[in-house]
């Protein structure tokens, strides 16, 4: 039997069920910003001025939700290198325009709101599970369920489809238009940033080495697993580049020494191993056109260059990746059945409470369905107070917004802008950005009164939050401790296989690289497992001590391979 083997279901008392109460004070909280947050804040706003202003221009500001369909894209992608970017990007506006087309045609030719509301929540359904597939991160599936989730009740003729959605292309490609200009100015800056993170984390973690802090190290690995993951991203056939990727991966491993512990030269000092990574960090953000040739340490003097890392083999990339996360089994299948449904009782409730146009209702619940339960909860809380906070702020300015087309465009670009300044702080200041602008949005080509608007908006906030909320916690996912069974299981290998690399005669190849990386990636994997459990509000006990003794090893393991890489760096 392993370390970590799973007790037997006798004598544990894991299978006891447990009520976790739900947090109300960290709902609110605010966080410290993004680093980049006013990268996708000026793409999306730049991206949303170029169709508006032509609009405005021809008088058809009737039509800014299918060129905003489009344009909204340009939120997308902002960690990826450039490469992996215009692919992504290209994906994401396909995506868009696929779902607005379906979209158009149901509200073509489909009179019955009942069914539009089925229709946009089994989309919304797709919706969740594509962007968890295929993990596109933030904002992830609630701008394409919202675009979509309006255009269903938008009055429509078929004969329109194809010049709305040629509207929604144009808005696509001006969109991976902005998303790629910054590569003319810092071709490797999403890689310099990722690099620049697991340094600033190497940074924290060694001044915090006296106190052993296993969350230092958590956060650490996951920072720098993440950078590593970029890095393979950017292309390996041209010479520059691979000069330039060669620079960022012995950056990266100066940051992921940081893991050792102790430290691989033992008359080093933390202190002063913090400084110089944060001094490297604080360079790479710094750096515009290339990489610097930062000067190395004197111990990194007799570092040999090597050959680029490559990523460990066996695992599946694209389509085949995201096929083997939607395939039988999947637990993004049963997320997918309760957003659909949690969907569709909202959007149903709505109309029963006497709103035409339900779609807000949609959008609300789709937004509320989060991992697990308290993040759900934390989701409905902050989506019902930043809603409500923004349809008064959007009262607040309607003698501004009546003054005519060219304040309404200013006034969504500027709450574009304040949506992603704020939405990293918490969700709900965020939201009280988001709700104006949506409303402009569809104000364009709506006519009905503003009052009502408001107040629809309102009773849709309302009826989403609480039916989604109550989906979250009727339909809980009682299975979660298993994922947590399952990532000690792939831990317990890693830490295995990475064992057998620490003879002492074995000198470091290619295969401790991956040794490493397949150990990182399932310490990662475990605490995000057990993250997500422990949220769900109705679950077994967890195996705490299982999880501790697990994790402690398993960083111990991985400071042993960065150890022995370093010991033998050193020797050459």
């Amino acid at each position: 039997m392993s370390r970590h083997a799973r007790p037997t279901r006798q004598n544990s008392p894991a299978h006891t069920p447990r009520v976790r109460p739900l947090p109300v004070r960290t709902t609110v909280q605010l966080r410290r910003p993004v680093d980049i947050w006013h990268k996708p804040a000026l793409s999306a706003a730049v991206a949303l001025a170029v169709p508006d202003m032509a609009l405005l221009a021809l008088g058809r500001m009737d039509l800014v939700l299918y060129t905003s369909a489009g344009a909204m894209c340009a939120l997308y992608g902002h960690g990826l290198p450039y490469a992996a970017r215009a692919r992504t990007l290209a994906r994401v506006v396909a995506g868009m325009v696929a779902s607005l087309g379906i979209a158009l045609l149901a509200a073509s030719s489909v009179s019955s709101p009942g069914l539009l509301v089925l229709l946009a929540s089994l989309l919304a359904a797709v919706h969740k599970m594509a962007c968890d597939a295929t993990r596109i991160g933030p904002p992830g599936n609630l701008i394409v369920t919202f675009i979509a989730a309006s255009a269903f009740f938008a009055p429509q003729h078929a004969s329109e489809v194809p010049a709305h959605l040629a509207l929604a292309v144009a808005g696509g490609a001006v969109a991976w238009l902005v998303g790629m200009a910054p590569s003319l100015i810092r071709p490797h800056g999403p890689e310099t940033i990722a690099v620049a993170r697991a340094l600033e984390a190497a940074a924290a973690l060694l001044r915090a080495e006296g106190t052993g802090a296993l969350t230092g190290r958590q956060s650490t690995a996951a920072a720098v697993g993440a950078a590593w993951q970029t890095l393979f991203l950017v292309p390996a056939t041209d010479g520059g580049r691979n000069e330039v990727r060669a620079r960022l991966e012995r950056l990266l491993v100066h940051a992921e020494s940081a893991l050792a512990a102790p430290t691989p030269d033992p008359a080093a000092d933390p202190v002063r191993a913090a400084r110089r990574c944060a001094d490297l960090a604080h360079a790479l953000r710094h750096a515009r056109s290339s990489v610097p040739a930062i000067g190395p340490s004197p111990a990194e003097d007799r570092e040999p260059a090597g050959r680029p890392r490559i990523p460990a083999p066996g695992r599946d990339s694209g389509v085949r990746s995201v096929l083997a996360r939607l395939g039988p089994g999947s637990p993004l299948l049963p997320i997918g059945a309760r957003v659909a449904a949690g969907c569709c009782l909202a959007g149903w409730a709505s109309l029963a409470a006497g709103v035409g146009h339900p779609y807000w209702a949609v959008v609300t619940a789709a937004s509320v369905f989060q991992a697990n339960t308290t993040l759900s909860w934390q989701r409905a809380v902050q989506r019902f107070l930043g809603n409500v906070l923004g349809l008064a702020l959007f009262f607040a300015l309607l003698p501004l917004i009546h003054t005519g087309q060219p304040a309404m465009v200013l006034l969504a670009l500027a709450f574009q802008i304040g949506a992603e300044a704020l939405i990293t702080r918490n969700y709900w200041l965020g939201s009280v950005c988001v709700t104006p602008m949506a409303l402009l949005l569809t104000e364009f080509g709506n006519t009905a009164p503003a009052r009502t608007l408001i107040s629809d908006r309102a009773l849709d906030t309302l009826t989403g939050a609480v039916i989604g909320l109550g989906c979250c916690l009727l339909i809980t996912n009682r299975r979660a401790t298993d994922r947590i069974e399952e990532a000690l299981e792939h831990v317990t290998a890693a830490e295995a296989a990475a064992r057998q690399l620490l003879e002492p005669r074995t000198v470091p190849d290619h295969r401790t690289g991956w040794a490493r990386d397949r150990l990182a990636h399932s310490l990662v994997e475990l605490r995000e497992a057990v993250d997500i459990a422990s949220g769900e509000w109705w679950q077994r006990a967890l195996p705490a001590e299982r999880v501790a003794v697990a994790e402690q090893q398993g960083h111990r393991t991985l400071s042993l391979l960065v150890r022995h890489t370093a010991a033998a760096t050193l020797a050459a």
